[in-house]
């Protein structure tokens, strides 16, 4: 059985674009460059059929590291909690009350971005706080 090298996390939403580049500035994640041939996306994007123009963009960790982010337009909005959510670790290693001010000083720079804030889990005898938020278009995210 051959080793996995690489995942891919797939987003549903209705504006790919703009909920790419959220998460762009929430994990200094980039645009890859345009496929070959083509000078830009926007070019890419305006030589595909009518109704698959803006229906995917993606976002890569510039790194190499972290996994690709990739957005589908779906015509259903968000109605059910997610399954699947990413973990935004901003404050690993920290505690207390240190950790609490890492968590909300990240909250404060994503709601300026559009992100929801949400609640406050406190540090348990299992767990360190969190905070719940949500993106954009409403994707549940924690604060870790």
């Amino acid at each position: 059985m051959a080793a996995i090298k690489q995942i891919q996390v797939t987003f549903d939403c209705a504006k790919p674009e703009r909920v790419a580049r959220f998460w762009c500035e929430v994990l200094g994640y980039v645009v890859p460059p345009p496929p070959e041939g083509f000078a830009t996306w926007d070019d890419f994007d305006r030589a595909l059929p009518p109704e698959r123009q803006g229906s995917a963009f993606a976002c890569i960790d510039p790194s190499g590291v972290g996994p690709r982010l990739y957005f589908q337009r779906v015509p259903e909005g968000k109605v059910v909690k997610n399954r699947v959510h990413l973990d935004v670790r901003v404050g690993t290693g920290l505690v207390g009350e240190e950790r609490l001010a890492a968590l909300e000083a990240e909250c404060a720079r994503l709601v300026a971005l559009g992100a929801v804030r949400g609640r406050l889990l406190l540090a348990d005898a299992n767990n360190e706080s969190c905070l719940l938020m949500q993106d954009i278009e409403g994707n549940e995210f924690c604060l870790d």
